[in-house]
């Protein structure tokens, strides 16, 4: 009897002593998120382009608030300008009649609560997709089922590649980017491994041309991201500068990043 009583004694006085621990986080007023990717999808108008800008939002929040009542305007070197308009409160801001001509540079200006952003960057061509190898002994486990893309790398040229698997696995797509310094004028391959995948799954694989500023800038991110697999606007372990640039205040810089890319997308079914 002693032993129950000391028994319930100790455990009423370790849930008395239990106490709500608040986490301090440290904030900082919001930025402004810029995900200004044009992408010209090989054997398309590319007339369709659509640009998001959003906000950072404390680490706990579970949303992510738009920028709503923006004014988007690419131009180019013709001096054609494109505007983009929002649909709605949505912070997605769309555009159709857009040019893209490659090689082109093209300028962008973000005008946000009266602070102008700009960015430029030149529309990159790409090399297509000319198949898939598909073996199930990939991955550390040699289980998984892996992918490699094959395309034919140009010769005497300078380039840079950013390929993007989408499954339809419920997980986020897997990024990987490549340069040419290397293997210059030779067949590469972008490389794909996943577990879960099974005979019948379908793997969008897709290639955009981008740039050297654009090549570093993902890499970095990826190298930050253990799983080199985590959206590009994720929350980062360091803040990494995109290419656009808060004129009006530059201490108070943006996220982001203004991308031009023609893009080869191959669909794969798994054998």
């Amino acid at each position: 009897m002693k032993r129950l009583i000391y028994i319930l004694f100790l455990s009423l006085f370790i849930i008395s002593c239990e106490d709500v621990i608040d986490v301090a986080v440290p904030s900082e007023n919001p930025r402004l998120v810029i995900d200004a990717s044009i992408n010209w999808f090989k054997g398309t108008a590319g007339n369709e382009q659509t640009i998001k800008l959003s906000l950072t939002a404390p680490y706990f929040n579970n949303s992510v608030p738009p920028a709503n009542g923006a004014q988007i305007q690419i131009t180019d070197s013709n001096n054609n300008a494109f505007n983009f308009v929002e649909e709605g409160t949505t912070g997605i801001y769309k555009n159709n009649s857009f040019i893209p001509v490659l090689n082109e540079t093209y300028n962008l200006t973000v005008v946000y609560q009266e602070e102008t952003y700009t960015a430029s960057e030149i529309l990159k061509p790409v090399a297509n997709i000319d198949y898939v190898e598909q073996n199930f002994d990939g991955g550390f486990s040699g289980n998984e089922t892996e992918l490699k893309a094959f395309y034919k790398d140009p010769e005497d040229e300078e380039n840079y590649y950013f390929f993007e698997f989408i499954s339809n696995i419920p997980v986020i797509p897997s990024l990987e980017v490549y340069k040419d310094e290397f293997t210059n004028g030779n067949e590469m391959f972008g490389f794909y491994t996943e577990e879960d995948l099974t005979t019948g799954d379908d793997v969008t694989i897709r290639n955009y041309g981008v740039s050297k500023q654009f090549y570093n800038y993902m890499f970095i991110l990826l190298q930050q991201n253990s799983e080199e697999g985590g959206g590009p606007f994720e929350t980062q372990p360091a803040t990494v500068k995109g290419n656009c640039i808060n004129q009006t205040n530059p201490k108070n810089f943006p996220l982001g990043y203004f991308r031009a890319s023609q893009v080869d997308e191959y669909i794969y079914t798994v054998q």
